[in-house]
């Protein structure tokens, strides 16, 4: 199973900038998008309703903001939108099950806009961070999404000089750690190894795309259930040059290992 995490930094945008040329290039099995910014009907008639996919939408009730969705090849059950115990109007979080895997879109707050948005990003830290914990030991589980955290030095090409930057705060990347400590796999990482990057995302400013001066902040992550299925992982920096200012982010799993006890 090929599943690809995409913050596309507006669908309909994305659309106009060859989003559908890039989907058949990497060919996902099911494709899990962030920053839609729209509603569906928003969208052209064929995106509304893809043919050969099967979409379900979650997007913020502020217009052209926020928003997942997924889309999958094969039908989605048990769709859920938000987490429990928060409205999520922002919509930030989707998740449906597909052949005994269950999968999630995350877009968690970014807190660069000044003080109150970080504070909105601490308070979604908080709750989910609970949340996750819990799902550790459940059904096999991918969170795949923006964490709007890039968790190490590694992760981060100009890591000094971002000490005080949203995104990149020690508390924020201690978080990341107590995350994956409880029992996350951090795929794309397991994969890669001890690098620099590679990264998925890029400033539009100094060159940073061109030069590959970005930030790792898009992630696909495994609970103990769904880490043993894991085989690889690749990130689609053309997209990211060309269609967002996001890389579409790609791990393959071999659903035959599922656990079924």
């Amino acid at each position: 199973m090929r599943i690809t995490t995409w913050n596309v930094n507006g669908l309909r945008a994305a659309i106009k900038k060859g989003f559908m040329q890039h989907l058949d290039v990497i060919c996902p099995d099911i494709l899990l998008l962030q920053e839609i910014r729209c509603h569906p009907e928003q969208l052209p008639k064929e995106f509304q309703d893809p043919e050969g996919w099967c979409v379900h939408w979650h997007p913020a009730q502020r217009p052209g903001y926020s928003g997942t969705a997924i889309w999958s090849r094969t039908p989605v059950d048990d769709v859920v939108r938000g987490i429990e115990g928060n409205a999520d109007e922002e919509g930030r979080v989707i998740a449906g099950s597909v052949k005994g895997v269950r999968l999630a879109s995350i877009y968690l707050p970014s807190g660069s806009s000044g003080d109150a948005r970080q504070k909105i990003k601490e308070d979604w830290l908080g709750f989910f961070g609970e949340w996750g914990e819990a799902q550790v030991d459940s059904a096999p589980l991918i969170l795949g999404g923006d964490f709007n955290i890039a968790h190490t030095e590694r992760d981060i090409f100009h890591a000094k000089s971002n000490q005080k930057t949203s995104g990149f705060l020690p508390h924020e990347r201690q978080w990341f750690s107590d995350f994956l400590d409880c029992g996350w796999d951090d795929l794309v990482r397991r994969h890669f190894g001890n690098v620099n990057g590679p990264y998925s995302w890029w400033s539009n400013r100094g060159k940073a795309r061109e030069l590959d001066r970005g930030w790792r902040i898009d992630y696909l992550l495994a609970n103990r259930n769904a880490s043993t299925m894991f085989r690889s992982a690749s990130i689609h920096r053309d997209g990211g040059l060309e269609v967002s200012d996001h890389a579409p982010v790609t791990i393959e799993i071999d659903e035959t290992m599922l656990r079924r006890d």
